[in-house]
């Protein structure tokens, strides 16, 4: 229910979740699936970002296919950085494939190249621990967190479920009993999450992945699954339509115009969003990633990127600097322990 890099990952069954070496051969094999794909990709990088003026030229790679999460914020900033004459020359590569590892892994390799973002986020940070990626986020620059998107928790309309306590009830009753759903890996973790804080053994759960979502809505509707964790964006149509009921927003505090009481109102302890940022290949200089630092900044500041926050209700969160460095060891450290309490 999230953007597509949650659900680029390989599906869990109901069963119950895989080991983590089979994970691991599961992406091997998907990266060499994509490998011709990278190096075209690759190619295409390098060559449209030849110089060193960072207002001349830009690559923005996105880490997964056209028409997603990260797909839209690298489109959005392009707008943004054409519109206000901040790049002369802004192109968008798409390059998918396990989890956004395989974009990760070619940017890292880009030592020194200042004219090429990466779009990443929290999928992309999880994919690099669910995988154990040979790169990760300290093999390049992360420059800016700049939004983030909550996931909310929903239940078919004709659900018993009325309350998150009443669904809660009913999980710690038979954990296994009760099939949750979502978009992709970063609602797993979600789910995981709210395991925890009802005292339940992440272990214990019962997760159906779903390929985006739209299917994760019909797991819902057809039966497959009770309840399940997705984007807000994704789920408010079914919401206001009345097909889906929501319970909790999973977000730290309430939103302006979302009347939807949070996990934490409701007595449990999560948080985990789904942040979007941008990093640059590694290698550069303070100047340089100075320079790319307020691109971002005045990127995210014009009327383009204003209405693409509405329109895809992200809420804005500006990170940058040793504070940027310390919330993603904060998020590695977290998600690293959700994983660990699923068993993977």
């Amino acid at each position: 229910m999230t953007e597509p890099t949650p659900s680029s990952v390989p599906d869990h069954t109901p069963a119950g979740p895989p080991a983590r070496p089979r994970w691991i051969g599961r992406v091997l094999g998907g990266a060499v699936a994509v490998s011709a794909i990278a190096i075209a990709s690759y190619g295409s990088i390098t060559s449209a970002s030849a110089g060193d003026d960072i207002h001349a030229s830009m690559t923005i790679i996105a880490p997964a296919a056209a028409g997603g999460g990260w797909d839209g914020v690298a489109r959005e900033l392009q707008q943004a950085q054409k519109a206000n004459g901040l790049v002369n020359n802004v192109q968008v590569v798409n390059m998918p494939g396990a989890g956004g590892t395989i974009a990760l892994g070619n940017v890292s390799v880009l030592n020194g190249q200042a004219n090429n973002l990466l779009v990443g986020g929290t999928g992309l940070l999880a994919a690099t621990v669910q995988f154990d990626s040979a790169a990760t986020l300290d093999d390049v620059t992360p420059l800016a967190v700049m939004v983030e998107e909550y996931d909310v928790i929903v239940v078919p309309a004709s659900s018993p479920f009325q309350t998150l306590d009443d669904l809660v009830a009913a999980w710690k009753a038979d954990p296994r009993a009760l099939p949750w759903t979502g978009g992709g890996s970063f609602d797993q973790l979600v789910v995981a999450e709210l395991a925890l804080a009802a005292g339940i053994p992440p272990v214990e759960m019962t997760y159906i992945s779903s390929d985006g979502g739209g299917e994760a809505i019909q797991a819902l509707l057809n039966g497959t699954a009770q309840a399940a964790a997705g984007g807000y964006p994704d789920n408010i149509d079914q919401i206001e339509s009345g097909r889906l009921r929501a319970l909790a927003l999973v977000a730290s505090e309430p939103l302006d115009g979302i009347d939807i009481p949070t996990a934490v109102e409701q007595g449990y302890d999560m948080g985990l969003t789904n942040w979007r940022m941008l990093a640059a290949p590694s290698g550069l200089d303070d100047e340089q990633v100075d320079g790319l630092t307020d691109l971002v900044l005045d990127s995210t500041a014009t009327p383009e990127w204003a209405d693409a926050r509405a329109r895809y209700h992200w809420t804005e969160r500006i990170i940058t600097g040793d504070d940027l460095t310390a919330f993603l060891a904060e998020e590695r450290t977290r998600i690293e322990r959700l994983y660990e309490e699923m068993g993977l």
